[in-house]
């Protein structure tokens, strides 16, 4: 059986318990919320002194390591609507941080690229997120960490809709 997004949904021999029987605390979607939530306010006042809001710190840093991706893809990495990334990226480009380059291969596609601003800017915010990459983990084993991390993948290859 599918669900809306076709993706296989393994069939239920047991109904799954509501949200209450859960609870808030041990339903991972919500924890997972919360912590990117508090991950994204530890650096709100560091990102604002540089004029960036979260979908523009997750633009400049997903170009920091993959830089020249079409817009689409962009998107995708960045986990920003695509609507909302282009008002993103028109600021971007207009503080220059960011120039659009159109396709080698396409003339209708767009790619983005950081330019030497754009990657200064990112390398002055890079130890803020270090700084609370390492907060989260703060008593957290290696062995862990990698467990953590290989689940996180696991659980995002189920849901994923995109290739990447």
């Amino acid at each position: 059986m599918k669900n809306e997004n076709g993706l296989e949904l393994a069939e239920q021999k047991t109904p799954v318990p509501r949200l209450g029987e859960i609870g808030l605390e041990n339903f991972p979607p919500y924890l997972m919320n919360r912590i990117m939530g508090r991950y994204n306010g530890a650096l709100r006042d560091e990102m604002a002194k540089l004029g960036l809001t979260t979908p523009k710190m997750r633009t400049l840093a997903v170009l920091s390591v993959l830089d020249g991706l079409l817009i689409r893809d962009l998107s995708v990495y960045a986990v920003v609507e695509t609507s909302t990334l282009s008002r993103a990226l028109d600021a971007l480009e207009r503080d220059g941080l960011v120039k659009r380059v159109t396709d080698s291969e396409d003339s209708r596609a767009v790619r983005i690229h950081l330019t030497t601003k754009g990657r200064q800017t990112h390398d002055m915010l890079w130890p803020h997120l270090a700084t609370a990459y390492q907060q989260m983990f703060r008593g957290i084993s290696d062995a862990e960490q990698r467990a953590f991390t290989a689940t996180l993948q696991a659980i995002l290859k189920n849901i994923r809709k995109h290739p990447i």
